[in-house]
C-alpha cells in the first residue's frame, strides 16, 4: 500500500521448509532511507500480529530495502507537525511496534544494512539478535530535531550500559558497526556480502533447535529481564520442568545420544 503523503510499505514473505516456517518482514521506503510514517508503523504492527498465531512459525528476519539503510529513523515531516496529543499517538503505536516483535514468541533477527537510527535503533533493540553489515550506522539523534529519545530506547542501558547508553542519547552522535560491535548493540558485523549467509546461519541453528524449546527460552528471556535473580531462577527450573510436558527433549535427546554413539563406534573402526 502506497500513497503520495505516506510512502512505502511492508512485505511479508513465508518461506516453508520440513522444520517450520521463516518469515521474513521488509520495510520498504527506499526513497527514504526506510524511515516510518504513521502508515508503514501500522502495517509492521499488522504483519507481525498476523504472524502470532501460527505454530509452525520458527523465526521472523527483519530488515530494509535496499542496500542504504535498515530504518533511518522516523518521519520528521510527519512529526513536525505534531500536537501533544497527537505526538502520544504517534510514540505509542512505535512502542506497539516495538512490543509486538519482542512479544512475538520465536526468535526476531535484525538484518541491519546501512543506517540504523532513532527510531530504526529502537525497532533494532526490540529484535532478538542483530547482525550489521561493516557500513552500517547506529544513532539516537532525536535530541537533535528537539525531542528526547523515549520508548524502547530503555533498553539501551542494559545493551551497552548507562554511559554508552547516555553518549548516544544525549549527544545524538552516531556511531560505526564497528563500535556498535564492541559496546554490544549487535552481536555480529559482516561484510554487505555476507550479510544473507550470517542470517541463515542463525536460521539454521534455530530450526535444527527444538521450536517449543526455543518458544521457551524467549519467553523466559523476556520474564529475566523483569524478575530479581532468585525469582528469576525459580522460573527457569519451572520452564525446565515444563519442557517435559512434551516429548520434544525426549526426541531430540534420543536423537542426540544415538549419534553420540554412532560417533564412538566410528573413533573405534
Amino acid at each position: 500500500m502506497q500513497n503520495k503523503d505516506y510512502p512505502g510499505s511492508v512485505e511479508l514473505s513465508v518461506e516453508d521448509s520440513p522444520e517450520g516456517l521463516v518469515a521474513r518482514l521488509t520495510i520498504d521506503n527506499r526513497a527514504k532511507l526506510n524511515i516510518l510514517n504513521s502508515l508503514l508503523i501500522e502495517q509492521l504492527i499488522s504483519a507481525v500480529a498476523g504472524l502470532y498465531g501460527d505454530e509452525r512459525l520458527r523465526v521472523l528476519i527483519l530488515t530494509g530495502a535496499g542496500n542504504r539503510a535498515f530504518i533511518g529513523g522516523a518521519d520528521v515531516n510527519e512529526m513536525a507537525g505534531l500536537n501533544p496529543d497527537s505526538a502520544r499517538e504517534f510514540i505509542s503505536r512505535l512502542h506497539d511496534a516495538c512490543a509486538a516483535l519482542r512479544s512475538l514468541p520465536v526468535p526476531v533477527i535484525a538484518r541491519i544494512n546501512g543506517y540504523c537510527l532513532g527510531a530504526g535503533l529502537e525497532i533494532a533493540a526490540s529484535c532478538d539478535l542483530r547482525v550489521a553489515s561493516e557500513g552500517s550506522t547506529f544513532g539516537m539523534p532525536e535530541v537533535k530535531v528537539g525531542i528526547p529519545s523515549v520508548i524502547e530506547a530503555a533498553l539501551l542501558p542494559t545493551l551497552i550500559g548507562w554511559g554508552r547508553s547516555r553518549e548516544l542519547l544525549l549527544t545524538g552522535r552516531q556511531i560505526t558497526a564497528d563500535s556498535a560491535l564492541a559496546w554490544g548493540l549487535v552481536e555480529r558485523v559482516v561484510s554487505a556480502d555476507d550479510l544473507d549467509s550470517l542470517v541463515g546461519d542463525w536460521v539454521r541453528a534455530i530450526l535444527e533447535a527444538g521450536p517449543r524449546a526455543v518458544r521457551l527460552q524467549k519467553a523466559l528471556i523476556r520474564e529475566w529481564e523483569k524478575l530479581p535473580l532468585d525469582q528469576a531462577i525459580e522460573r527457569g527450573i519451572e520452564a525446565f520442568s515444563e519442557a517435559f510436558t512434551t516429548r520434544e527433549p525426549k526426541r531430540l535427546m534420543d536423537r542426540f545420544l544415538m549419534r553420540s554413539r554412532h560417533s564412538k563406534r566410528d573413533q573405534l573402526l
